[in-house]
């Protein structure tokens, strides 16, 4: 009799754990951090890309101009493929695009904009990191598409044909 009992036992043990394991996988365990609209962008002191001139937010953001502030680095690999769609979008005169070189080379980041073209309006240091902080960046590239100054919109990751097309509408 013990010798029957064991093996249904087993048998069942491993159903329930088997069942409890495919239910598990089914979850979807990928954080995606809540996106508050409309939070006041952050107040910095930090220098100008090319002329090393200081400058803080409040110089940069100014009036109820649409701004795309973009975290980019010349190391960054999604930030060269989005590159192609932020010179699209500096076509656009509605809105200023923002560049925060982060943690980069200033050589390194240099020759990328010398390479892929520059579709920044300004282009301001992050030598340490800590400005992308304030911004609550959680790497590189993130956009923030900011009127009056409240971020109006976060983009975690780099842009792409949709996105733009969004950016495009929320401006017009």
């Amino acid at each position: 009799m013990k010798t029957k009992i064991f093996p249904i036992f087993l048998i069942v043990s491993f159903t329930i754990i088997f069942f409890v394991f495919y239910k598990g996988l089914q979850n979807s365990n990928i954080y995606t951090p809540e996106i508050k609209s409309e939070i006041k962008i952050p107040n910095f002191h930090t220098k100008e890309f090319f002329s090393k001139d200081k400058i803080n937010s409040d110089q940069i953001f100014i009036g109820s101009e649409y701004y795309l502030l973009n975290i980019w680095a010349s190391w960054c690999i999604p930030c060269k493929e989005e590159h192609k769609y932020l010179m699209n979008l500096s076509k656009k005169d509605n809105i200023k695009i923002i560049g925060q070189n982060y943690k980069d080379n200033f050589d390194n980041a240099k020759n990328f904009l010398t390479k892929l073209g520059n579709p920044y309006d300004l282009i301001y240091l992050d030598n340490d990191g800590i400005i992308a902080i304030e911004w609550g960046a959680y790497g590189v590239p993130e956009t923030f598409l900011i009127k009056n100054n409240q971020i109006i919109k976060k983009i975690i990751g780099p842009l792409n044909e949709e996105l733009l097309s969004k950016i495009k509408e929320l401006t017009q």
